[in-house]
C-alpha cells in the first residue's frame, strides 16, 4: 500500500479548495504572492510552514488574510492581516462580542497624529463569568517614522493602536499563538541581527528596536513604577540578546531610581520598601573583598551612604 507524504498531501488539499489543476501550480502561485521577499528563494519547506498555519486557523492566502515574511534562520514569521485577525475572532464558537475602551489623555508622539495615550479592547466569551481586557499603550507600541518615511503609525495612529489592543487581547482571549500581526513580523525580521566587527569573529549587538523599547520601558517604568510591567512585557516581545541587553537595562535603572531616592522627598519613606530596596540592591553589588577598595561608581557610593541614612 503506498503512503502518502503528508506535505503532499497538504498541499493537495489546499489546490483541490481553491481549484488549481495540480499541487505544482498552487505552489508556484503561492511563492510569487504570499512571501514578502524581495530576492532570493521560497523553499517548499517555507511554503509548507505557511499552508500549515493557514490550515489550523482556516485562513486564505489568496485573500492576504495570511501571508510570510522568510526569516533569517531559513524559517518563516507568519502574518495574518487585520481582516483575518477579524475572521478567525469572529469565527470562534465562544466569541460573544468585544468593545473597545480609550483613555482621555491625548498625546502626540514624533511624527504621530493626536491619539489616546491607551486603548483597551475587552473581549467576551460564552464561556467565561468574566471578560477579558488588554490594554496596550501607544508609548510601547508606536514605531517611528524612518528617515522621511511614513508609515501607518504616522498616517493612522489610533487605528494601529485599537489593532494592536484587538490582536494581543484575542490572544489572551482564545489562546491565538504562531501568528503575528505585520508590524511585529517586521520587528521580530530587524530584530535578527548580528554585527560583524571583526574577521572571524561575531558579535551580537541589539537591535535598534530593542534600544528604543528599553528608553520606552524605562521612561514608562519610572512613572508608574512599573519595573515588573516592563520585564513582563519585553519578555513577551523579545529573545536571545535582545532579551538580555533590555532586562540588564531595566534592572540597571531600576536600581539606580530606587537609590536616588534622596531625604526630604515625600515619596520617600525612610523606612519604607523602596529604601531598603535601594539599599539591599546596592550593597548586592558590592563584593566583600572590594570594602577597601575605592567605589567604581560614586553616584551609588553616595546614594548607598544616603539610603543607609534612611535606614538608621
Amino acid at each position: 500500500m503506498a503512503t502518502v507524504n503528508k506535505k503532499d498531501s497538504l498541499f493537495k488539499k489546499f489546490a483541490d479548495k481553491f481549484n488549481f489543476p495540480d499541487e505544482q501550480k498552487l505552489i508556484d502561485t503561492l511563492k510569487a504572492t504570499a512571501f514578502k521577499v524581495k530576492d532570493g528563494v521560497v523553499t517548499d519547506e517555507q511554503m509548507t510552514a505557511l499552508l500549515i498555519v493557514a490550515d489550523q486557523y482556516g485562513l486564505n492566502p489568496f485573500t492576504k488574510e495570511i501571508f510570510a515574511f522568510p526569516d533569517k534562520q531559513n524559517g518563516i514569521v507568519p502574518v495574518v492581516s487585520v481582516d483575518g485577525w477579524s475572521r478567525i475572532i469572529n469565527q470562534h464558537p465562544d466569541m460573544d462580542g468585544l468593545e473597545f475602551v480609550y483613555d482621555q489623555e491625548i498625546v502626540t508622539l514624533n511624527g504621530s497624529k493626536p491619539c489616546p495615550t491607551s486603548i483597551e479592547c475587552v473581549i467576551y466569551r460564552k464561556d467565561r463569568t468574566h471578560p477579558v481586557r488588554i490594554r496596550e499603550f501607544l508609548d510601547e507600541t508606536y514605531r517611528e517614522p524612518s528617515g522621511n518615511f511614513r508609515g501607518p503609525w504616522q498616517s493612522h495612529t489610533k487605528r494601529m493602536l485599537r489593532h494592536k489592543s484587538l490582536i494581543q487581547c484575542s490572544r489572551i482571549a482564545f489562546g491565538f499563538v504562531g501568528i503575528y500581526d505585520q508590524d511585529e513580523a517586521e520587528r521580530i525580521i530587524e530584530g535578527q541581527s548580528v554585527v560583524i566587527t571583526d574577521p572571524g569573529s561575531s558579535v551580537e549587538e541589539p537591535s535598534l528596536e530593542a534600544k528604543r523599547m528599553a528608553e520606552k520601558l524605562i521612561l514608562r517604568a519610572k512613572q508608574k513604577g512599573a519595573w515588573q510591567a516592563a520585564l513582563d512585557y519585553a519578555g513577551e516581545n523579545f529573545s536571545d540578546f535582545n532579551l538580555d541587553f533590555l532586562k540588564d537595562e531595566i534592572n540597571k535603572a531600576k536600581a539606580f531610581a530606587e537609590a536616588s531616592l534622596l531625604p526630604g522627598n515625600k515619596s520617600n519613606d525612610a523606612n519604607g520598601p523602596a529604601a531598603k530596596t535601594a539599599a539591599a540592591t546596592l550593597q548586592e553589588g558590592l563584593k566583600p573583598e572590594d570594602s577597601n577598595k575605592p567605589p567604581v561608581n560614586n553616584k551609588a557610593k553616595e546614594a548607598l551612604n544616603n539610603a543607609k541614612q534612611n535606614l538608621s
